[in-house]
């Protein structure tokens, strides 16, 4: 068992309990392994603390020197958003894929492979999956996180995922409470409103948690988001009406609550990170999260400071800080004794019996994820499209990429098409001038030209449009959400930018559509 450092008081050590921070480096620091010795609970990861499994593993196990009941989160949502493959892109499609595939039972075992593998290296809580419903075609920030645009769709993939994942004993969190997907701002800039109307947001936005809910997840992640039909005051991290009365109280919901990060701009600008943290935790949330930016035990300190101010202030009742260390504790010992494996046993997703692999791994399809990625491929122009024989000049059209999804990560098809055709070249344009610069670096060679999210971007479809006129067979390639008509010789819509998305588009373009 855990030992707490003698001289560390119950609200001191309740403080700490509640923090959810990140920190430098592949190696636990001095001061998180001294902080989990005087209470911390939590720890997060990111792509920066992550190197390979083994490594992963290998700093799981030296966090749980201190603290063997630890819980280690991490930011793995498989498809753009991915920690354990950040340098390499994900083996899994992301949401999107999976919900234009529209199979519950493979996104319940592509669930449940991510989890195996997070729980083999030590990981025991994962922030996914997005249960946010993509209604906003404009969405900066969510768009092919999301499993799509229906509610009902949205929701039994998101049951599934909930189930698969916590199969293999790892904590699911859904996210972004009360949903994130009506929106154009993204929150780790500035505060995002959504005004739709109570009834609205309960047949739309709701409806994903309430799926998660029955399912059994054990923790969500709050939305720092404005809905002013739920509270026209405070974002959604700050707001007791939203966190307590309606996730609460009204929806049943009796796990954990983890916020965002806190030190995004939605809250960090006007509140603080101390200040909102102190809201956060008398709204009802359980958990902070910080350390995507902030990492460094100063801003422990400063956290736990706050928090033990606001209770010795009055600010903040001792009994709610200590109810929310409490469902830390809860999730702790969830995770350590396994019970996700056995709830998962007799689930039932979308009225049908859930396809859970055995424990010890044996029925997992390991290439699961290309599985998905490739049935997720829809084609335009197959018909006629005859292989590429020669290598091509692959021109991505990249856009910026959300900081959940980070500029580290490679995107695309041109490294699969280089493994399929050797001697392909590819490069990157950007802004006004792309497509004509495109023109001039492809010389004579096929044009594969990719793109992501080309609705959402005016200099990328104006880039096509330079590129199909001069060159007709040229090959689209959408990794976004295909909303723009497709067109060329072949558009191919992977539904995400995902390593094996990247790798079933390239063999359709080398070897030719497959039945």
């Amino acid at each position: 068992m855990t030992t707490i450092a003698r001289g560390t008081d119950t609200l001191t050590r309740d403080a700490l309990t509640v923090l959810q921070p990140g920190f430098p480096g592949t190696t636990a620091p001095d001061w998180l392994l001294r902080r989990l010795g005087e209470g911390l609970a939590s720890v997060g990861l990111f792509g920066r603390n992550i190197a390979s499994p083994e490594q992963l593993a290998a700093l799981t196990a030296q966090l749980r020197t201190e603290r063997d009941d630890v819980l280690v989160a991490v930011d793995e949502e498989g498809g753009d958003v991915t920690r354990l493959e950040v340098r390499t892109g994900s083996s899994f499609p992301g949401n999107h894929a999976l919900g234009a595939v529209d199979d519950v039972s493979l996104t319940l075992e592509v669930a449940a492979e991510l989890g195996r593998r997070l729980a083999e290296c030590g990981v025991n809580l994962n922030w996914a999956p997005s249960a946010d419903v993509n209604s906003n075609a404009a969405n900066p920030v969510i768009g092919v996180r999301s499993f799509g645009a229906a509610p009902d769709l949205v929701a039994r993939h998101t049951a599934a995922y909930v189930t698969g994942l916590q199969s293999a004993g790892v904590a699911a969190c859904t996210k972004h409470f009360p949903g994130h997907g009506d929106t154009a701002v993204d929150s780790h800039h500035a505060l995002p409103r959504i005004d739709a109307a109570p009834a609205v947001l309960s047949e739309r936005e709701l409806t994903p948690f309430r799926a998660a809910i029955a399912a059994g997840t054990r923790a969500v992640m709050s939305a720092h988001i404005l809905v002013p039909a739920l509270d026209p005051a405070r974002p959604a991290t700050l707001s007791p009406r939203i966190l307590t009365t309606l996730l609460r109280d009204e929806l049943g919901y009796d796990g954990l609550i983890v916020t965002d990060g806190m030190e995004m701009q939605a809250v960090a600008a006007t509140y603080g990170i101390e200040r909102g943290s102190v809201l956060a935790i008398a709204a009802g949330a359980d958990a902070i999260c910080v350390g995507g930016g902030l990492a460094d035990d100063d801003t422990v300190r400063r956290l736990r400071d706050a928090l033990v101010t606001a209770v010795r202030s009055g600010d903040l009742p001792e009994e709610r800080l200590a109810d929310a260390a409490r469902r830390v504790r809860e999730l702790a010992r969830w995770t350590a004794t396994g019970q996700g494996r056995t709830a998962a046993r007799g689930a039932v997703v979308d009225g049908r019996p859930g396809r859970i692999p055995p424990l010890d791994g044996t029925a997992v399809r390991a290439d699961v994820g290309l599985i998905a990625a490739r049935r997720a491929l829809r084609l335009t122009g197959d018909e006629v499209f005859a292989p590429l024989a020669d290598p091509p000049f692959v021109a991505s059209l990249t856009p910026v990429a959300n900081i959940a999804v980070g500029d580290e990560t490679p995107w695309g098809v041109a490294a699969e098409l280089v493994r399929l055709l050797p001697g392909t070249r590819t490069d990157g344009f950007t802004g006004a001038d792309a497509g004509h610069a495109a023109l001039a670096a492809a010389g004579e060679r096929r044009i594969v030209a990719v793109v992501r999210d080309e609705h959402r971007h005016a200099w990328m479809g104006a880039a096509l449009d330079v590129i199909l006129t001069a060159r007709p067979d040229t090959v689209v390639v959408e990794m976004g959400v295909p909303q723009a008509p497709p067109r060329g010789a072949l558009h191919i819509a992977t539904h995400g930018a995902a390593r094996v998305c990247g790798r079933a588009a390239a063999e359709v373009i080398a070897t030719g559509p497959h039945g």
